[in-house]
């Protein structure tokens, strides 16, 4: 809704007031929240080998808190990046390469957590959105040519997603974002929001 002010000096402002269906905000934070549980439970299945996705060896069994767990030894980014990218992707030997890359696997997982963590409590969401949308595109990279559409997955969904929560101010409803913002270091410097 646009609003006009006429003022005494015979100047006019106008106010762009943004007004959302009853419920929207908490939608959003509905989808805030989803999100994080989704980063934050990848960082704790890769690292602890829990069974959901980790852990499971070459004959499919399942070893639990085994070698698998990145505690143990594991690279949370081997099996995918080595054995899941599709032969045909033209970025292939790019990915393969990162495979087991120690650094590649310590930023990864530290990414899932902050990124978790940071869509869990509404804070700094300008960092965590914007690298949960760069995480999501080199997935999606990665799992060029798509198999089941020729152009949306749901790594493109996650993009878009990040998107929407930072654009939506979605860390101030069910989140701490409201106090974050009114810290003194995230007033100086606004990306920290």
């Amino acid at each position: 809704m646009t609003v006009t002010h006429r003022h005494a000096e015979g100047v006019e402002t106008v106010a762009t007031e943004t007004t959302h269906a009853p419920g929207f905000r908490q939608a959003l934070a509905a989808l805030r929240i989803a999100f994080g549980v989704t980063f934050v439970w990848a960082f704790l299945d890769k690292t602890f080998a829990l069974g959901f996705h980790t852990g499971y060896d070459q004959e499919g069994v399942l070893d639990r808190f085994g070698p698998a767990a990145w505690i143990n030894g594991g690279s949370p980014t081997e099996g995918f990046l080595a054995f899941g990218v599709p032969e045909n992707n033209p970025f292939k030997g790019f990915f393969n390469a990162l495979a087991g890359n120690s650094f590649v696997d310590w930023l990864f997982m530290l990414g899932l957590l902050a990124i978790g963590v940071s869509l869990l409590a509404g804070v700094a969401m300008r960092l965590g959105t914007a690298a949960g949308a760069l995480m999501y595109t080199l997935m999606y990279a990665a799992s060029l040519p798509l198999e089941n559409n020729p152009v949306v997955d749901d790594h493109l969904v996650g993009v878009i997603v990040m998107v929407v929560l930072l654009l939506g101010a979605a860390g101030t409803t069910w989140g701490l974002g409201r106090t974050w913002h009114r810290m003194p270091l995230v007033e100086k410097y606004p990306v920290l929001r």
